[in-house]
C-alpha cells in the first residue's frame, strides 16, 4: 500500500510529466509539431477554420510556457529574448492605445506575442543542426502535398480546389499555390527551403537521395509558382551564399578586410541596380508587378505621413474594416490585405519609431548571425545568416515577416543569432541550449 506524498513533496505524476517535457523526444516532437501548424496555417483554416487555428496555437502556447518553467534552471532569464525584440514588441503593444480599433490591435498583438513565444522557446530548447532538421521535414512534407493536390487538381481531375486556392494551373506550367493560398508565399517558402534543404545536404544530415529529392521538390515548385520574388531571392540567397564561403575560407586575419570588401561591392552593386532598375524590372517582365506596388506603397506612405512618429496601430495583416486600410483600398480600387512590403507596413501602422526599431532588430541579427558563421567550422551555422538575407529581400516585396511563419522564423533567428554573439554571452549569462536529456531508456 503506497503512502500519500507528504507535505512539500511532489506527486510522482508530476515528475513523469517534468521529465517528459524535458526530453529530447518531446523538444522534437514540439518543434515539428509548431512547424507544421505555422507552414501549413492556409490549410488549416481553410479545412478546419480560423478558430481551430487559434486553439492549437493557444495549446502550443501552454506547453511552451510550460516547457520554460521546466527547463529555468538550463535558461537565463537576461538571455531569453533578444533586447531588439523586447522594444518592439512593447511598441508594437503601446500602439494599441492609439489604433483605430484598439480591440482588433490587441487581437493581432496577442497573435504576435504568442508566435514569438513558440520561437523563442524553440531556439533555446533546439540546437542549430536540431532546429534545420525539423524545418527541413516540415518543408519537405508540405511541398510534396502541394504537388499531390496541384497534380490531382490541374491534370487528374482538371478542376480547381477552391476551398485551398489552388487554381489547377500546373499543366500551364503556373503559376501555382500548393496549400499557401498565393504563388508568392509558395515562392518564398520554396526559397526558405531550398536554404535548408541544402544546409541539410552540405552537413550530411539525410541520405543523399532525400538530399537530391528535396532540392528538385523546392526548385520545381518554386519555378511554377511564377513568382517575380523568387528569381530575385535566388540571386541574392545565391549571392549571399558565395559571399559567405569566401569569407569562411580566408585565413582569420585576413576576414575582416573581405568583409569590408564585400561590403563595398555590395553597396555598389545596389546603387548600380537602382540606377538601372527599369531595365532590369524590364528584364525580369515585371514592370506591372512594381506599378502596382509603387501605387500601393505611395498611397501607403502618405496615410504614414498623417501619423509619422507613431504610427497607426499594429495589425500586422491588414484588417480591411478598419482606417486606413479601407481607405487605401478605396482609392486603389483593390483588396489588399497587406502593404505588400514589411518596411511600408511597419511604417504605416508603427511609424518611423516602428521602423527604426523593426531595422535594428534585423540587422542585428543579420550582423551577429554573419560574423558568427563566418568563424565556425560547421556549415550548419550559415543557415541562420542566409535565412535573414532572405527573410530582409523578402520583407522589401511582401510582409511575409510580420506574422505567421515569417515572423517565427524571423524572430527564430534573432533568438539563436543572440545565442551566440551578444552581449550576454559576453557576461556568461547564456548556457547553451539544445543540449537536453533524453526519456528513461531513449
Amino acid at each position: 500500500m503506497t503512502s500519500a506524498p507528504g507535505r512539500g513533496e511532489r506527486p510522482a505524476g508530476f515528475h513523469a510529466l517534468s521529465r517528459l517535457l524535458e526530453s529530447a523526444e518531446f523538444a522534437r516532437a514540439f518543434a515539428v509539431t509548431v512547424l507544421a501548424t505555422l507552414v501549413g496555417t492556409h490549410l488549416i483554416v481553410a479545412t478546419a477554420g480560423v478558430t481551430t487555428l487559434r486553439a492549437v496555437i493557444f495549446g502550443l502556447c501552454v506547453i511552451a510556457v510550460a516547457v520554460l518553467v521546466v527547463r529555468r534552471q538550463e535558461i537565463s532569464l537576461v538571455g531569453l529574448v533578444p533586447t531588439t525584440l523586447v522594444l518592439l514588441v512593447v511598441w508594437a503593444f503601446a500602439s494599441v492605445f492609439w489604433s483605430t480599433d484598439p480591440g482588433g490591435s490587441f487581437r493581432r498583438w496577442i497573435a504576435m506575442l504568442a508566435v514569438a513565444l513558440l520561437a523563442v522557446t524553440i531556439g533555446h530548447i533546439r540546437d542549430a543542426l536540431q532546429t534545420v532538421r525539423a524545418l527541413g521535414d516540415v518543408l519537405r512534407a508540405a511541398l510534396t502535398v502541394s504537388l499531390v493536390l496541384e497534380v490531382l487538381s490541374g491534370v487528374i481531375f482538371d478542376m480547381p480546389l477552391r476551398f485551398l486556392g489552388i487554381q489547377g494551373n500546373i499543366a500551364e506550367f503556373g503559376p501555382i499555390q500548393g496549400i499557401f493560398g498565393t504563388r508568392n508565399l509558395l515562392g518564398i517558402v520554396s526559397v526558405v527551403a531550398l536554404i535548408t534543404f541544402a544546409i541539410e545536404m552540405r552537413a550530411r544530415s539525410v541520405r543523399p537521395g532525400l538530399s537530391v529529392y528535396s532540392l528538385s521538390l523546392a526548385t520545381a515548385l518554386g519555378l511554377l509558382s511564377a513568382s517575380p520574388t523568387v528569381l530575385v531571392l535566388a540571386v541574392v540567397v545565391g549571392s549571399a551564399s558565395a559571399a559567405l564561403t569566401l569569407v569562411r575560407s580566408v585565413r582569420p586575419e585576413s576576414r575582416a578586410r573581405v568583409q569590408w570588401g564585400l561590403g563595398a561591392f555590395v553597396v555598389a552593386i545596389g546603387v548600380l541596380l537602382y540606377v538601372r532598375r527599369t531595365r532590369v524590372l524590364d528584364l525580369l517582365g515585371a514592370t506591372d508587378d512594381l506599378s502596382m506596388r509603387a501605387n500601393l506603397w505611395a498611397l501607403a506612405r502618405y496615410f504614414a505621413g498623417r501619423q509619422p512618429v507613431q504610427g497607426w496601430g499594429w495589425f500586422g495583416a491588414w484588417d480591411r474594416d478598419e482606417q486606413p486600410f479601407v481607405s487605401i483600398n478605396r482609392l486603389l480600387a483593390e483588396h489588399h490585405t497587406t502593404a505588400l512590403s514589411a518596411y511600408v507596413d511597419v511604417q504605416l501602422q508603427l511609424g518611423w519609431v516602428g521602423v527604426l526599431l523593426f531595422c535594428a532588430f534585423g540587422g542585428m541579427a543579420l550582423l551577429r548571425s554573419w560574423l558568427d558563421a563566418a568563424q565556425r567550422r560547421s556549415i550548419v551555422y550559415a543557415w541562420t545568416p542566409l535565412m535573414m538575407v532572405a527573410l530582409a529581400v523578402t520583407s522589401a516585396f511582401e510582409s511575409f515577416t510580420l506574422y505567421g511563419l515569417g515572423w517565427f522564423l524571423l524572430v527564430l533567428c534573432a533568438v539563436r543569432a543572440g545565442q551566440s554573439r551578444g552581449w550576454r554571452e559576453r557576461l556568461g549569462a547564456t548556457t547553451p541550449t539544445g543540449a537536453v536529456p533524453t526519456l528513461p531508456g531513449g
